[in-house]
């Protein structure tokens, strides 16, 4: 049987992340089989991988349908599959976080990017995402703008795992991880 390239990556210590995600993924068993076959060991999202999530299958129409007809908008409609989306795939995860002792075994969510500039909404943004997701598991993805430092710190002191994005070169790099964090 010819080996894995996955899995020889794996070998060498490196965890394979996955930039997409789609309840059919998950539903449908796939996620999982990646999981174990591919070793898998990680997921990422975030509102473009979303958008083309929801607009790219009928995976999502009833639920859509139903919450519009309950008189939800269009930003309640959207957190809600998100963060459902999330958990269910937080879930598949779950063993590998447990088997690596958290070392892997994530699933990332981005904080809406329109606060990217807004330290205070990032906080409280991140702070509501993950009480919502409650999940171990999950990371709280934050762009490393000038006003997202002061934010990831502030997260990762209560305890929140945080997915630093929009990381561009060591001298931003450094000013997102000052010793002692």
């Amino acid at each position: 049987m010819k080996e894995n390239p996955l899995r020889k990556l794996q070998a060498f210590g490196q965890s394979i992340w996955l930039d997409y995600i789609r309840r059919d993924l998950i539903a449908s068993g796939k996620l999982r089989r990646m999981i174990e076959a591919d070793g898998l060991r990680g997921m990422t999202s975030n509102p473009s991988i979303f958008e083309q999530a929801i607009a790219g299958s009928h995976d999502y129409d009833e639920d859509i349908r139903t919450m519009a007809l309950e008189g939800q908008g269009a930003t309640k409609i959207y957190e809600a599959l998100v963060l459902r989306d999330v958990q269910s795939a937080a879930d598949e995860f779950r063993l590998v976080y447990n088997k690596t002792d958290g070392k892997d075994g994530y699933v990332s969510l981005e904080v809406n990017p329109h606060l990217a500039h807004d330290t205070k909404g990032t906080i409280e943004e991140a702070r509501r995402l993950w009480d919502a997701l409650n999940r171990p598991n999950v990371f709280i993805k934050v762009p490393a703008t000038t006003e997202g430092l002061p934010a990831i710190q502030q997260l990762i002191s209560e305890g929140i795992n945080v997915n630093v994005t929009l990381l561009f070169g060591l001298p931003r790099d450094r000013e997102a991880w000052p010793e002692g964090v």
